[in-house]
C-alpha cells in the first residue's frame, strides 16, 4: 500500500483478516499459541519457521498496530512497548553501553529528564544536555564515544523546535543515531524519518489513542536498529498488551482527522489568549511571532494542539485560573478529545531541580492546555476570567 495517501493507509494498512473473515481487526487475547507438533514448536523457538510463540514476543494485534504505524511514519519496522517511557528506555539501553555517551535536549518531557538523570547516569552512560535549537551546541557536544542524539520536537510544553534536517546532517557525519520523540506532532503532522532521523519514538498514550483510554508506546525506523530494540524488549518484558494495541490501532484510523481539528482549535485559542490582559505571553508555534514558527512551518504540516501561556503573576494566579475552569479537565495527560489543563512546574516537571526548570523556561506562572475536540467557543468561555 505504498502508493496510498496517509488517511487511506491509516484506515487500511496492517489488517490481515483471519479465516473468520472479520472486517474489523480482531483482538488476540492470548498469552501463548498452540503448535501442530513438537517439531513445529522447536522450529518456531529456533527461528527456523515464522510464527507466534508467546505474546511477550509477538501477537497478531500488536503486529497490526506496528505495521500500520510503520507505514504512516515511513519506517522499515516498528516495535511497540507498554508505554512511551518504556520505548525511550528500550532505545537507550539498546544503543548505549557503559562508558559511552549521548547528547539530549534539555527541553523534553519532565519524566524523560528524570530517567536520564536518575537511572541512565547510574549505568555509567555519560549525558550532555543542550538547548534544543542550538545546532552548534549539538555539534560541539559530540565525543568519540557519542552514540545517540535524543530529543523531542516540538518540545512539551513550550513548542521549541530544532531543524531536523540540519541536525540529521550532524548526526550522520559523526555516525550517531538520531532519535526523535514525535509524540506532540504524530506522523499526521510531522515525519522525522523523511527528514533524516533514524528512529522516531511515540507515547501512543497521547494523540495516537486520542481518548485517554490506555498506555502504549512505540519505536519505529531503521530495521536493523528496531531488530535490536525488539530483542531487548523480548528479554525485559515491556510488552504492549493485545487489548491496548487494539485501542491504539483503532486510534490511528482517525488520527489525521483529529489532529487537523486539534490544530484549528489550538490556533483560535492561541490568538484569543494573545489579546487577553491576564496573559503575559503565549507559546504556540502556530503563531507567526513564535521564534520557531518558520522552522516548524518547513518541517510540519500543522502546529499541533498544545497551547501554553504565562499568566500575570505567579503560581497562585496560575492555580486560580486552573481552579476556576468548570468543563476543562485538570489532568497532566495530553492528546485527548477532552481539553486538559495543567501547571507543568508542579506536575509534569515537578521532579526537575529549580536550575533545570530555569534552563527549560518552566516558570511558576506557566499553564499548559491540550486543546480537545469540544467547540472552541466553549473552551474559551471556560478559561475566560
Amino acid at each position: 500500500m505504498k502508493d496510498l495517501n496517509f488517511q487511506t493507509k491509516a484506515v487500511r494498512e496492517g489488517h490481515h483478516a483471519t479465516e473468520e473473515q472479520e472486517h474489523s481487526e480482531a483482538i488476540f487475547l492470548t498469552s501463548s499459541y498452540r503448535f501442530k507438533s513438537a517439531e513445529q514448536a522447536a522450529d518456531r523457538f529456533e527461528n527456523k519457521q515464522k510464527g507466534n510463540v508467546y505474546s511477550r514476543f509477538t501477537n497478531p494485534t500488536v503486529d497490526a498496530f506496528q505495521n500500520k504505524l510503520a507505514a504512516l511514519e515511513g519506517a522499515e519496522k516498528c516495535q511497540a512497548t507498554a508505554s512511551g517511557m518504556s520505548a525511550i528506555f528500550a532505545t537507550i539501553m539498546t544503543l548505549l553501553k557503559p562508558g559511552e555517551h549521548m547528547v539530549a535536549s534539555r527541553c523534553m518531557f519532565g519524566t524523560t529528564i528524570v530517567l536520564l538523570n536518575s537511572i541512565i547516569e547510574k549505568l555509567d552512560i555519560q549525558i550532555t544536555f543542550v538547548d534544543l535549537g542550538d545546532l552548534d551546541g549539538w555539534k560541539k557536544s559530540v565525543q568519540k564515544n557519542t552514540k545517540l542524539f535524543l530529543l523531542e520536537t516540538p518540545s512539551n510544553p513550550l513548542g521549541e523546535v530544532v531543524d531536523i534536517e540540519k541536525l540529521a546532517a550532524i548526526s550522520k557525519k559523526n555516525n550517531i543515531v538520531l532519535a526523535v520523540d514525535n509524540c506532540v506532532m504524530t506522523p499526521a503532522l510531522q515525519k522525522p524519518l523523511t527528514l533524516g532521523a533514524d528512529l522516531v519514538i511515540h507515547s501512543a498514550t497521547k494523540y495516537i489513542d486520542g481518548q485517554g483510554r490506555c498506555l502504549a508506546g512505540a519505536v519505529a525506523g531503521n530495521g536493523s536498529i528496531i531488530d535490536e530494540i525488539s530483542a531487548f524488549t523480548r528479554s525485559t518484558g515491556p510488552t504492549l498488551s493485545a487489548f491496548n494495541a487494539w485501542i491504539v490501532l483503532k486510534g490511528l484510523e482517525t488520527l489525521k482527522i483529529r489532529m487537523d481539528a486539534h490544530c484549528r482549535s489550538a490556533k483560535k485559542l492561541a490568538v484569543w489568549l494573545s489579546d487577553q490582559s491576564f496573559v503575559k505571553k503565549v507559546h504556540y508555534i502556530g503563531l507567526e511571532n513564535h521564534p520557531n514558527h518558520e522552522i516548524a512551518k518547513k518541517q510540519q504540516t500543522g502546529f499541533g494542539g498544545i497551547v501554553s501561556f504565562e499568566v500575570s503573576g505567579g503560581r497562585a494566579e496560575a492555580f486560580r485560573l486552573i481552579n476556576n475552569t468548570k468543563m476543562i479537565s485538570i489532568t497532566a495527560n495530553l492528546g485527548d478529545t477532552k481539553t486538559t489543563i495543567t501547571h507543568p512546574s508542579s506536575t509534569t516537571h515537578v521532579r526537575l531541580s529549580d536550575k533545570e526548570k530555569r534552563q527549560t523556561h518552566i516558570t511558576e506562572n506557566l499553564i499548559r492546555i491540550s486543546v480537545g475536540l469540544e467547540d472552541i467557543a466553549d473552551i474559551i468561555a471556560d478559561i475566560r476570567p
